[in-house]
C-alpha cells in the first residue's frame, strides 16, 4: 500500500508527524514479506490433514503433534499480519522515518538535510514482483534507517523522494491543467458598440497609389470615406443651369 502527494494522512501516522509536515510517500513493506509465513502455514494445515486421515491408535499422538504445529505457525503468521500492517516506511518534505513495533511502538527518524547518498538494490525475485531494498547513508552515522527492506514500487518512490530532496517540481499533468482550467469562471464574450467601432478601425482596405509611387498600402474604412468625402465635394441643387 503506498500513499501518494494528494492523498490523506493515515490515522497511525499523524502522531509522529510534525505540524505542517507535508507527506510525500507512505509505504507498507510488500506482500511478499508474508510469503514465507503463508506458504509455511499452509503446508503445515496440508501435513497435518495428511497425518490425521493416515493416523492409527498407535499414531494418534503424532496427528495431534501435527496439529499442534500447524496452529503455532498460523499464530505465527497472525503476528506477522498485523506487524505488516502497522510498519510504515514514510518521507516528508523534511525527514525520513521508519514506524515499526508493534507491541513497543519504535520510530526511527533521518532529516533529508543528511541524507548524503541513497540507492536501492533490486534482486531477481524483486524485478518480478516489485519490491526492492533501499540503502541510506547518512553523515559518518549509523543510523537504525540504514536499510529499509521489501520497499513497494521502489523506482516510484525512489524518484519522489530524490525529488524532494533536490527540490525538484514533477511537471503538470493535463489532467491537472484540464481540472485548472475547469476551475476558472466561464466567461462569455459581450456585444459592445464601441469596441466593434474600433474593430473596425484596424481593418484596412489595400488601395494602389499613382504610378509614380506604384506601393501598396492599407487604408481603413473611415480614412477611405473621408478621403471621398473632399475628392467629391458637395452637389448642391440646381448646379447643371450654371
Amino acid at each position: 500500500m503506498a500513499l501518494r502527494r494528494s492523498m490523506e494522512v493515515p490515522a497511525g501516522l499523524a502522531p509522529i508527524l510534525l505540524p505542517g509536515e507535508r507527506l510525500v510517500t507512505a509505504v507498507r513493506a510488500h506482500w511478499a514479506k508474508l510469503a514465507e509465513p503463508v506458504a509455511t502455514a499452509t503446508l503445515a494445515l496440508a501435513a497435518a490433514v495428511w497425518v490425521d486421515s493416515n493416523v492409527t491408535k498407535s499414531t494418534q499422538a503424532v496427528g495431534t503433534l501435527f496439529w499442534w504445529i500447524f496452529f503455532a505457525l498460523l499464530v505465527r503468521l497472525l503476528w506477522r499480519l498485523l506487524e505488516w500492517s502497522h510498519n510504515w516506511f514514510v518521507a516528508t518534505d523534511k525527514r525520513l522515518l521508519l514506524r515499526y513495533g508493534l507491541i513497543a511502538h519504535k520510530v526511527a527518524m533521518m532529516p533529508l538535510l543528511k541524507v548524503t547518498d541513497m540507492s536501492y538494490v533490486r534482486s531477481i525475485p524483486g524485478q518480478f514482483l516489485g519490491y526492492g531494498k533501499f540503502v541510506l547513508e547518512s553523515a559518518g552515522q549509523d543510523q537504525a534507517l540504514r536499510e529499509v527492506k521489501w520497499v513497494p514500487n521502489p523506482d516510484q518512490t525512489y524518484r519522489d523522494i530524490c525529488a524532494e530532496i533536490f527540490h525538484i517540481v514533477p511537471p503538470r499533468r493535463a489532467d491537472d491543467l484540464e481540472e485548472i482550467v475547469g476551475d476558472l469562471p466561464d466567461v462569455h464574450g459581450t456585444h459592445d458598440p464601441i469596441q466593434d467601432r474600433l474593430d473596425s478601425y484596424s481593418r484596412g482596405v489595400p488601395i494602389q497609389r499613382p504610378v509614380n509611387r506604384p506601393e501598396t498600402v492599407y487604408e481603413s474604412d473611415d480614412l477611405r470615406r473621408r478621403r471621398r468625402g473632399p475628392d467629391t465635394g458637395p452637389i448642391w441643387p440646381g448646379s447643371d443651369d450654371d
